[in-house]
């Protein structure tokens, strides 16, 4: 296999496992995203499996996939492909790899989204997000915080505070599932037709949060 399918197979692999782990934690009502926080957001951001590298104290990084709603509220628009370097993640002893989820809650955090990079806690305010049916945003960070984040080890599911990780467009990666080498904010919003790869992450996005609260 040549490197160029290998990179291919790679993207529809991480693919798939952002669709399964946005399902795995919404599958769990009292463990998951609270539903009106979903169902109020912007955009998502689904990182699977965020490594931390060897022994470079705080080197973590992750690839995963922003998806923003559609312009009506009505379902979710193509992924864009992002990177996520840094930041105290804080990872818990013994365990090498971390899911990441983040919600995008207004339009100032989506705007940065949009950008071709910005550091959580520095250009967009950051909380750890709340967890269960019915826990709400009660806290003046969480009400306030453009991105709300949780992150995903040996099958906790809690809030975590990211501040000082970066995010960036993967623009490698948007050239293998659209053939162009687009930033995000050519895909985002572009009505795009999304890659084969994502037909299951569009499902499991739909499925949980069909369209934005008003």
């Amino acid at each position: 296999m040549g490197w160029a399918a290998e990179e291919k197979d790679k993207t529809a692999e991480r693919l798939d496992d952002s669709a399964a782990l946005f399902h795995e934690v919404m599958s769990t009502p009292d463990k998951s995203i609270p539903q009106d926080l979903l169902n109020k957001s912007e955009c998502i951001v689904l990182v699977p499996g965020l490594k931390k590298g060897g022994f470079v104290v705080a080197a973590k990084y992750g690839r995963g996939y922003a998806s923003c709603r559609t312009a009506n509220g009505q379902g979710w628009g193509p992924p864009g492909a992002v990177r996520i370097e840094g930041g105290s993640v804080g990872f818990q002893i013994g365990v090498s790899s971390t899911d990441l989820v983040l919600l995008v809650m207004n339009e100032r955090g989506m705007k940065r989204l949009l950008t071709s990079k910005f550091t959580l806690g520095a250009d967009a305010s950051v909380a750890g997000g709340p967890v269960g049916r019915t826990a709400s945003a009660q806290t003046d960070g969480m009400m306030t915080a453009e991105i709300l984040s949780w992150s995903r080890a040996r099958g906790v599911f809690a809030g975590v505070s990211l501040d000082g990780a970066t995010l960036r467009n993967d623009i490698d990666e948007n050239q293998r599932m659209y053939g162009h080498r687009w930033e995000n904010k050519q895909v985002l919003h572009s009505g795009a037709h999304p890659p084969k790869g994502a037909a299951k992450l569009m499902s499991a996005l739909n499925k949980y949060s069909p369209r934005k609260a008003s």
